[in-house]
């Protein structure tokens, strides 16, 4: 994959880089700053750009809304978010386009390289890969469209949301695949996602549960 990475720290900046190209992946721009984001990811069209929440001047959110203004100008811009907070305004405002191809993990999760390049190819590839944590503060903001689902085809939703396979779904759970994807079609129908060619029903129903 090509990739941009953008962080404040030169340190995290130089271990990402060092990591992703001995994983084989090209690094097309690394910045410090949001405005340097926005540019790099217009000129490069990466596969995915990984972005820190707090960069300079403020500190506070210029990631994110920088990310926001890369997903205004080019929609189905691939983001992964690595941070140590959850911004759920900013994160609300880059999940709005439906586009998916948008992950958001906590750095401190992150605890397995081979997990973390996976949920990278995920994103890269149109899907999601939400942290757990991410997910629980956006459910607390948005419930009415989720009332129509049972807890358990909450928390299979929950689970696709992360990236998982029904597979690994049904691993996780301990149910079997025919299970999984009983509730997959259920959670479908009832968020009104019909078949369709030309969207991938399950990242608009992740898509859907996170707003």
């Amino acid at each position: 994959m090509r990739i941009v990475i953008a962080d404040d720290s030169l340190l995290l900046r130089e271990g990402l880089q060092l990591l992703l190209t001995e994983a084989g992946h090209e690094i097309v721009a690394s910045v410090g700053d949001g405005p340097s984001l926005v540019a790099a990811a217009l000129e490069h069209r990466p596969d995915v750009s990984i972005v820190d929440v707090r960069m300079p001047p403020s500190h506070t959110d210029e990631g994110l809304r920088a990310a926001v203004e890369v997903r205004r100008a080019w929609p189905a811009a691939p983001v992964m978010v690595l941070s140590q907070y959850v911004e759920a305004a900013y994160a609300d405002d880059l999940i709005a386009g439906g586009q998916g191809s948008i992950g958001y993990l906590l750095k401190d999760r992150v605890s397995d390289i081979d997990d973390f390049l996976d949920a990278l190819q995920r994103v890269a590839d149109g899907g999601t890969a939400m942290d757990p944590m991410v997910i629980s503060h956006l459910m607390r903001r948005h419930q009415d469209p989720l009332e129509s689902l049972t807890p358990r085809e909450r928390e299979v939703l929950g689970l696709m949301a992360q990236g998982l396979s029904n597979t690994s779904i049904a691993e996780h759970l301990t149910v079997t695949l025919g299970g999984v994807e009983k509730h997959t079609q259920r959670i479908f129908a009832k968020l009104g996602l019909l078949p369709d060619e030309s969207a991938h029903r399950r990242v608009l129903a992740v898509l859907q549960f996170l707003r």
